[in-house]
């Protein structure tokens, strides 16, 4: 008898246990999204905002003096970085539904929507990184240009507007890193 109430304490000491350690991966998943969330959200904005005007001189004829123009370098003219800024609040969005998602069911969670979040964060990671791989080499080539097609180099000019790119990948980037922990953590939930 006495050996057997023994047995149930140590079992009630492993699930009071498991339950902890299962506590503490949720907290970390939670906390994970969230970092995920004002990632994503920051990026997206970054990007999103960046503008800047210059009066750049243009020699038409080499004889005459040059033309002062103005130009302005503004985030929505490249497709990259519209995808960058789409992808970015795409993710932001599935995030923010993911956490109410997580939330609402506790520790209800089927299978299926176990799964079904496992690939949504696949989904996300696969677009977060196209968006990092789309907008770092457009913005390598405004950095450094490219001779072979005669492209010049923009950053020079537009150097705030480069910096600001710039950080938006990072972000973009380090988005991407966190959904990928994100589905390590989802896929050591499944059975």
């Amino acid at each position: 008898m006495m050996e057997h109430e023994g047995n149930n304490k140590v079992n009630g000491m492993e699930i009071e246990k498991g339950k902890r350690e299962s506590g503490s991966r949720k907290g970390v998943e939670l906390t994970m999204r969230v970092l995920a969330l004002i990632l994503t959200m920051t990026a997206a904005i970054i990007l999103g905002v960046a503008k800047q005007t210059k009066v750049v001189s243009l020699k038409v004829i080499p004889t005459l003096p040059p033309l002062d123009v103005s130009t302005t370098a503004k985030a929505s003219y490249l497709s990259a970085f519209v995808y960058n800024i789409s992808v970015n609040a795409i993710a932001c969005g599935y995030t923010a539904i993911s956490i109410v998602i997580l939330m609402m069911s506790k520790g209800r969670r089927s299978k299926g929507l176990l799964m079904a979040i496992l690939i949504g964060d696949l989904v996300m990671v696969a677009l977060l990184f196209s968006g990092t791989g789309a907008s770092g080499g457009i913005g390598l080539m405004g950095k450094q240009g490219n001779k072979h097609v005669m492209w010049k180099k923009v950053c020079g000019v537009f150097d705030k507007f480069c910096n600001q790119v710039a950080v938006s990948v990072a972000i973009t980037l380090l988005a991407s890193i966190v959904f990928m922990v994100i589905v390590v953590l989802d896929a050591m939930k499944l059975p």
